[in-house]
């Protein structure tokens, strides 16, 4: 090895060998770089903000709360990460809004990096998924979420986004329970 090219260790990770991998507790693969407020990976030893835990289940109300909480804090990333536990842990007929929930804060990520394409597209997909629970379901108001106002507020800013707007996600957070 004469060259730093034939170096077995990862430039973007000083000290680790190329071929290593993060590992959670049980083992599974698990990338363990620093993130940012939108879950852009950051370079190791960086500072960044803290992970939020996955697997957490929690009360709807509590869900509601805490993703309320992330995104008013601009980390829509972390949010969405707090509906997935939801989405996965509960009911199944919960599922579809949950995971719409999921897709607006994903939505919501995308368009505050500048990713016009992917942002318009998950902020639409999620409204109607949360319009068509709310409709098939009979309630627009579940753990007293305004869902219509929740899906007019994607379906707007999907479309400011399209429009060129630069997007900041804790300025644009949406409220959840009007």
């Amino acid at each position: 090895m004469d060259s730093p090219a034939d170096s077995p260790m990862d430039s973007t990770a000083p000290g680790r060998p190329a071929d290593a991998r993060d590992r959670d507790d049980e083992g599974r693969a698990r990338n363990a770089r620093p993130r940012d407020g939108l879950g852009r990976p950051l370079p190791y030893g960086a500072d960044g903000v803290p992970r939020q835990p996955e697997g957490v289940v929690r009360a709807p109300d509590e869900t509601v709360a805490e993703a309320q909480r992330l995104l008013d804090d601009g980390k829509p990333f972390h949010a969405h990460e707090v509906f997935e536990d939801a989405w996965k842990s509960g009911p199944d007929e919960e599922r579809e809004l949950w995971r719409g929930l999921a897709q607006l804060a994903v939505g919501l990520t995308h368009a505050a990096r500048g990713n016009v394409t992917g942002g318009a597209r998950l902020l639409r997909r999620g409204a109607g998924a949360v319009t068509g629970w709310a409709a098939s379901d009979g309630r627009a108001r579940p753990y007293g979420m305004d869902l219509g106002a929740v899906a007019g507020w994607a379906r707007e800013l999907a479309g400011e986004v399209e429009d060129g707007a630069s997007v900041d996600a804790g300025a644009r957070a949406p409220r959840l329970r009007g």
